[in-house]
């Protein structure tokens, strides 16, 4: 887990190109972290979940796609990934990482860099509600009309991990402390063609 400051020299695969901006402002949002895409790999590949969603979705043919065919694969896989647990370490990791980011109580947003799909928890020490939503949010990748779209798009639904934002307050309604410098941030955030946090 990394601060914006330390997401900053960080490599974009590694945080998001997002975050690194986010980082040169990390004063404006001190109650934020980044959750690597390494974190995420690590959870697909203790599970063994690669081959299992590579299995499962073998029937697929990207030139003729049946959506009658792929809807039930994509509900099996979301049932996939949110049945699969986190190493006891990765869980340790999110709760320190959420202590130290004082974001373990109240409204916690979570979302890729860049993405608008996002998930809200609403966090209680020390934090599991937090850890469902980081599942729901990798689980989202899975949905129908997710699938669809990098079936039409990459030709096949294989997908890379990527890091997640976590953030205090709901992407549309944030709590007081935030709303101030969300403000602020936002003029900056427009102005680099980001996708805001509002």
């Amino acid at each position: 887990m990394y601060t914006l400051s330390e997401a900053q020299g960080l490599p974009e695969h590694l945080v998001g190109a997002e975050s690194r901006r986010l980082g040169r402002h990390a004063n404006l949002m001190p109650h934020a972290f980044v959750i690597p895409s390494g974190f995420e790999e690590g959870f697909y590949r203790h599970n063994n979940l690669p081959p299992q969603l590579s299995a499962l979705f073998a029937a697929v043919r990207p030139q003729r796609i049946d959506e009658d065919l792929l809807e039930p694969l994509c509900l099996q896989a979301v049932a996939l990934i949110l049945g699969s647990a986190l190493l006891d370490d990765q869980v340790q990791q999110l709760y320190l990482a959420l202590r130290n980011a004082e974001l373990g109580s109240g409204p916690v947003h979570l979302r890729r860099p860049g993405a608008r799909r996002s998930q809200l928890a609403q966090a209680r020490a020390p934090g599991p509600e937090v850890l469902h939503a980081l599942k729901r949010l990798w689980a989202d990748d899975w949905a129908f009309g997710v699938v669809l779209e990098r079936l039409d798009t990459a030709g096949s639904v294989a997908l890379e991990a990527a890091p997640v934002l976590v953030v205090r307050g709901d992407a549309g309604q944030p709590d007081t402390e935030m709303a101030t410098r969300l403000k602020a941030a936002r003029a900056w955030v427009n102005a680099e063609g980001l996708v805001g946090l509002e």
